[in-house]
């Protein structure tokens, strides 16, 4: 196994695991719960404008879940990508241009909307990411 295959697995895994603890937090435990309680009452209590039939609580729900499968989507096909198919990936300027997107997309809404463990794993992904494709 090559050094750069070495650098997109980890990439893969930074986005996976990351993508897996979040949907762990998204229904166990109350780190992603509001701090006031009363605002997840209410919450659970209002519909969007665009729909009558979930509540916001639900759509928050089912945001943060469809959002953590897409990390972990990430990281299953790139990290499968990077140890099976390397070559394919390697000389694929369309899948190292959607990776890179990918990771820069989710290092710039960490930047903006997030907070500094997310960012951090974000740019440590799209660092080793970006290092595996130039030395390979």
């Amino acid at each position: 196994m090559t050094v750069a295959v070495i650098l997109v697995v980890s990439s893969a895994g930074i986005v996976g695991a990351l993508g897996a603890a979040h949907l762990i937090m998204t229904f166990w435990g109350p780190k992603l719960l509001p701090r006031d309680r009363q605002l997840a009452k209410a919450m659970d209590s209002v519909s969007p404008v665009i729909t009558r039939q979930t509540t916001v609580w639900r759509a928050w729900l089912g945001f943060n879940a469809s959002h953590s499968l897409g990390a972990i989507l990430f990281g299953l096909v790139y990290g499968y990508l990077a140890l099976v198919h390397g070559e394919l990936l390697f000389t694929s300027p369309f899948l190292q241009a959607v990776g890179l997107i990918f990771l820069a997309s989710l290092v710039v809404l960490a930047k903006v909307y997030w907070f500094v463990s997310p960012l951090l794993g974000a740019s440590l992904a799209l660092a080793c990411f970006l290092a595996g494709l130039l030395l390979h």
